[in-house]
């Protein structure tokens, strides 16, 4: 599975952007998928998990209520909806997947996940 995010880009606080992860390859339909997030100088954090079908979904506590994660494996695509965003958000992003069973719980750890994209920067300015 190859992934690609896109759909950074420089928003103004309290503004909105939807992060695309684009996958190709045969098995994304098995796959789970998370987003983390990287900020210059920090570790990198877990953002949002949907489960392979998509009827789970995890985040972590800075994003719940602001961001929205959602996948549609017809299009092999994953999606990052960020609301209200704060200069806090700013950073790189990037999805990353890993093949599970239906009945996989959701990991938020990035040693977790086997295929990762390259990233795409997203700048929140006060």
């Amino acid at each position: 599975v190859q992934l690609q995010a896109s759909g950074g880009g420089l928003v103004q606080a309290g503004g909105s952007l939807r992060l695309t992860c684009s996958a190709s390859g045969p098995n994304f339909q098995r796959c789970a998928v998370s987003w983390f997030r990287q900020a210059p100088g920090k570790e990198r954090e877990f953002v949002a998990a949907i489960s392979r079908g998509g009827g789970g979904t995890d985040y972590a506590d800075y994003a719940k209520g602001r961001f929205t994660i959602s996948k549609d494996n017809a299009k092999k695509t994953v999606y990052l909806e960020m609301n209200s965003l704060k200069p806090e958000d700013t950073a790189t992003y990037y999805c990353a997947a890993r093949e599970t069973i239906l009945t996989a719980p959701l990991a938020t750890s990035a040693n977790d996940y086997k295929y990762w994209g390259r990233g795409t920067l997203v700048t929140v300015s006060s």
